[in-house]
């Protein structure tokens, strides 16, 4: 298909060049017919196909609308292992649910997977939940970490500050975001999905996610699905801008095809 277009586009300049006759080309003429024959290198046609891409985040986001509405502001059950209500489970499962229709154009044969949290022991010095398992995209992973946040006690708590809220100012729709947190709702490791760039006018970012916001029902958890939330970043930084703590953002991959 690629060499077609740019045979296509070479005849195109070629035939547009020719000129009647008796005529001659002038130089501005000629030279604007060598540009319109190094097109294809100008549009660059190597580029991956961001359609593919944001066709996968649109759906994952889509799910997740769909949870939400579903659940009707009642509280899901997020006490065992196969719940998808617990906070890790939901992000994986909008992200399973989706992902049979993707790959990886590096290794179109090979099914897409979403990494497990990094083990604890594997997270030290830092406390489990700051990161996912290293996997690999020769073995389907289609994240890369975009972006990471750990806290560095040879800096002062302000440069630490400034550190987070850079960090989370490359928030990007589609991103999955993982910390190590103490927040408002509780404390330990915590995963969820960014729905929206970060937004420089009001210095806030939008999510969904399961379980941040939960409670006990007859000794087990019960977990709300939040989406469209909002809150400054500033919100954030104060949860996992702290000794031992922080956060990665993991990105999809540009070379994200459809599955043939």
């Amino acid at each position: 298909m690629k060499s077609l277009l740019s045979l296509l586009l070479i005849l195109s300049a070629l035939l547009s060049s020719v000129p009647a006759l008796g005529e001659t080309l002038s130089l501005d003429e000629m030279m604007a017919a060598e540009d319109a024959v190094m097109v294809d290198e100008a549009l660059n046609v190597d580029a991956p196909n961001h359609a593919a891409r944001e066709d996968f985040i649109n759906r994952i986001i889509a799910l997740a609308q769909q949870l939400y509405d579903a659940a009707g502001g009642k509280a899901k059950r997020a006490q065992y292992s196969g719940d998808i209500y617990v906070c890790k489970n939901f992000t994986v499962h909008l992200f399973r649910e989706n992902c049979e229709a993707f790959r990886i154009a590096e290794y179109p044969d090979v099914p897409l997977i979403i990494p497990n949290n990094q083990k604890k022991a594997d997270c030290a010095p830092y406390v489990y939940g700051v990161e996912w398992q290293d996997v690999p995209a020769a073995e389907g992973n289609p994240f890369y970490a975009a972006a990471t946040f750990r806290y560095d006690e040879a800096l002062s708590k302000e440069e630490n500050r400034k550190a987070a809220r850079e960090f989370l100012m490359q928030v990007r729709r589609g991103d999955y975001f993982q910390m190590a947190a103490n927040y408002y709702y509780g404390i330990g490791a915590h995963s969820m999905i960014f729905i929206a760039d970060y937004d420089p006018e009001t210095d806030t970012v939008r999510w969904t996610d399961s379980n941040m916001k939960g409670k006990s029902i007859n000794g087990e958890r019960y977990a709300y699905v939040q989406y469209e939330a909002e809150k400054k970043i500033d919100w954030f930084v104060d949860a996992f801008c702290r000794r031992k703590y922080g956060a990665t953002l993991y990105r999809l991959r540009e070379d994200i095809i459809y599955a043939e």
